[in-house]
């Protein structure tokens, strides 16, 4: 009997996933997504763009960063470079139609576990088995909702739709000064209002030069912009430890014992949670909440249980972009087609290493600039 794989989640991960196992010849897997394909995506708020640029350089070594498989651009196929999420989620669906990607849509994953060495999924839809499992959630359906008491109080940026329905003319309190939070930021004093940001980091302060841990160059320049506005406001190296509300009024009740007073709600940037707290058992946690992997993207609880997408970190190596995690499909692939002797093209790997979408050395992924 041939195994069958799952990958749960049609979204970069999942989609570019699929199609690495079509074009190494593997038909026997499906992909599973609870909403539609690319819906993350679709649910950004309409202003939102990618903080990396697309560029077609396929032809010169320099694979468009946006891209999931080497033989496709956004750019190319949009003729964008700074997409929405709308533009991205119409890229995905395009891929999935040209790559005939078997995926069904409107199946929500509710438990997994093991039963004679197959991995059983129950789903709304009924139960599904498989011989392994690609974890492909993502982190945007998974909101850190509740970082500290009173944070319900908040709005947090994943369910805004668009920051042209806000009121205008008002002073809005941004908790979070990472990338959600400075385009929140930058976004609402283009339309007028004035913005405080409170950010627990020195934001200002910030020496490095990747992108999982600082600032993108693309954010920078907007921000710059915001501030020429003089309504942009920063409190630096300082946590929001509890919000109260009385009446028509919120309360920031901050480290540095002060207090913030706003008669509109609070928004929070606090970042996402992990995907895989889906199945949070079959997962050994670190303390950076994420996930610990074997350096194969497995769970070092259970066999044949791969992670791919941004939740994936391997100590410093930290791959929460699209130009990094994809770097990591090939890598369960090549698990999958070794562990279960398939046969397969085995050129695909080399295309794929030949187009930096085959990384296995990891210590190689510190970034360094001298200037």
């Amino acid at each position: 009997m041939n195994p069958f794989f799952i990958i749960v989640g049609a979204g970069s991960a999942g989609i570019g996933m699929g199609i690495l196992l079509k074009q190494l010849g593997i038909e026997n897997f499906g992909i599973l997504e609870r909403d539609c394909i690319g819906s993350s995506f679709r649910q950004w708020p309409k202003e939102m763009r990618f903080i990396t640029p697309s560029f077609v350089g396929q032809g010169f070594g320099a694979l468009d960063l946006n891209a999931v498989s080497p033989t496709t651009s956004p750019a190319y196929t949009l003729q964008k470079e700074r997409l929405s999420g709308e533009d991205y989620a119409l890229y995905l669906d395009l891929l999935a139609e040209h790559f005939d990607l078997p995926i069904r849509e409107g199946v929500n994953v509710e438990h997994v576990f093991l039963e004679n060495g197959r991995f059983q999924l129950e789903t709304n839809e009924g139960k599904y088995g498989c011989d392994a499992i690609i974890w492909a959630t993502g982190e945007y359906q998974f909101p850190n909702t509740r970082p500290f008491p009173g944070a319900e109080y908040a709005l947090h940026n994943r369910y805004v739709d668009s920051w042209r329905k806000f009121k205008k003319d008002c002073h809005y309190i941004i908790i979070g000064g990472y990338e959600s939070g400075i385009d929140a930021a930058v976004n609402l004093v283009s339309l007028g209002n004035e913005v405080t940001v409170i950010s627990k980091h020195q934001l200002f302060a910030q020496k490095e030069a990747d992108p999982s841990v600082s600032l993108a160059p693309y954010t920078w320049e907007r921000l710059r912009e915001a501030q020429k506005t003089k309504r942009l406001h920063f409190i630096e190296g300082v946590e929001v430890e509890k919000i109260e509300k009385q009446k028509s009024t919120y309360t920031l009740f901050l480290s540095n014992n002060k207090q913030l007073h706003t008669k509109q709600q609070p928004i929070l940037a606090t970042g996402f949670r992990s995907g895989a707290e889906q199945i949070y058992s079959l997962f050994e946690w670190g303390e950076n909440g994420k996930p610990k992997l074997t350096v194969n993207d497995e769970s070092t609880l259970v066999n044949n249980l791969f992670l791919i997408g941004p939740s994936v970190a391997h100590e410093k190596a930290i791959f929460c972009f699209i130009y990094k995690f994809r770097q990591r499909f090939a890598v369960v692939a090549k698990q999958l087609v070794d562990r279960f002797q398939l046969p397969h093209d085995e050129e695909v790997f080399r295309y794929y290493e030949k187009n930096q979408m085959y990384l296995t050395d990891l210590s190689c992924c510190e970034v360094k600039c001298e200037c």
